[in-house]
């Protein structure tokens, strides 16, 4: 059977969580007001920004922990990173660092042996060093090149004594200096999508009419002078709720739906001898192939429609969109 907390135990449980956030909270304002006490975080940016080779993070532990999303968080906005563990480097992983490198070594207490080991190493390469501590005065902050200060008043643990404080403000700082990097570089939004190209953005940003859209056969498609009913026929069996009117050239002239179809019937009881370019919805709403789907969402969205014609830049119908197409692709 499960404990349950007793009403005092859970204050307690909510007194500390509050308690936790808030001391996170002012440890990273105060990170905040540090940040423009020196030139540190400029200096830090501007040799990553000048860099020609990669950026490698390296921490043992919890900092070894964030620095991988460190790592990932660079390479996702612009600037390649990966994450080298420091015990692997002393056993051959250094062989993935080169002299154009920029090695960002992270320790709360500056003075992890495993990252004191291989610096001599990544310095004779010829690589930089900037060092994240908590401690200007550690021997790995003195044998960098640029140090980041990450120093915390406490642990928001109650014993003082597990990363909780120190990787929040470790992770807020690598946050910081991927994001000044994002912009210098002139990182932007389609970037961002080629770099994460099987996520919602990356579906939105890189997803065209043309990857999506309906084609050949596929499209229902009838001539002026077709009969409404031979014209029923086509959007029933095409299943996209409307058909597409066109002239002998194939040229668009307008577009028939199923809400055009409830429409007639409450106009008229017998159509069949109606002619569909009677009852067409001329110049219809379209989408060129070559425009971003999401495109193509909003005009749906703005005439509340769930169909779309697709014309290329010669007038010419060359596909049919439907709502429920940019929903099977994600787009939406």
């Amino acid at each position: 059977m499960l404990k349950s907390f007793d009403e005092t135990l859970a204050q307690r449980v909510l007194e500390l969580g509050r308690q936790t956030l808030a001391i996170e909270a002012d440890a990273i304002v105060a990170l905040h007001a540090r940040l423009g006490d020196d030139s540190s975080f400029v200096d830090a940016a501007q040799l990553i920004y000048a860099g020609t080779g990669r950026v490698v993070v390296s921490g043992m532990g919890k900092s070894g922990h964030i620095g991988r999303k460190i790592a990932a968080t660079l390479s996702s906005t612009g600037t390649p990173a990966f994450f080298m563990h420091p015990g692997e480097a002393a056993h051959g992983d250094l062989g993935m660092v080169t002299a154009n490198d920029i090695l960002i070594a992270i320790s709360n207490s500056g003075e992890s042996s495993e990252l004191l080991d291989i610096l001599p190493a990544v310095k004779r390469l010829g690589a930089r060093v900037i060092a994240m501590t908590g401690k200007p005065a550690s021997r790995l902050a003195r044998l960098a090149d640029v140090h980041l200060n990450i120093a915390v008043a406490k642990e928001a643990c109650t014993l003082n004594l597990a990363p909780t404080t120190s990787t929040t403000v470790t992770l807020a700082m690598g946050d910081a200096l991927a994001v000044a990097l994002l912009d210098v570089r002139g990182f932007r939004e389609q970037d961002f999508a080629l770099s994460h190209p099987g996520g919602a953005l990356g579906r939105r940003l890189l997803t065209h009419v043309r990857d999506v859209m309906r084609t050949g056969d596929a499209i229902p498609s009838v001539g002026l002078d077709v009969p409404l009913v031979k014209a029923l026929l086509e959007i029933s069996q095409k299943g996209m709720g409307m058909t597409a009117v066109v002239d002998a050239a194939g040229r668009p002239l307008g577009v028939f739906t199923d809400g055009d179809l409830r429409r007639v019937i409450e106009r008229m009881h017998d159509f069949s001898n109606v002619l569909i370019r009677d009852v067409m919805h001329a110049n219809p709403r379209s989408v060129r192939p070559e425009q971003l789907a999401v495109d193509a969402v909003a005009v749906m969205e703005e005439f509340r429609i769930n169909q779309m014609l697709v014309i290329d830049e010669a007038g010419q119908l060359v596909g049919a969109l439907h709502i429920h197409d940019l929903t099977r692709a994600k787009v939406i």
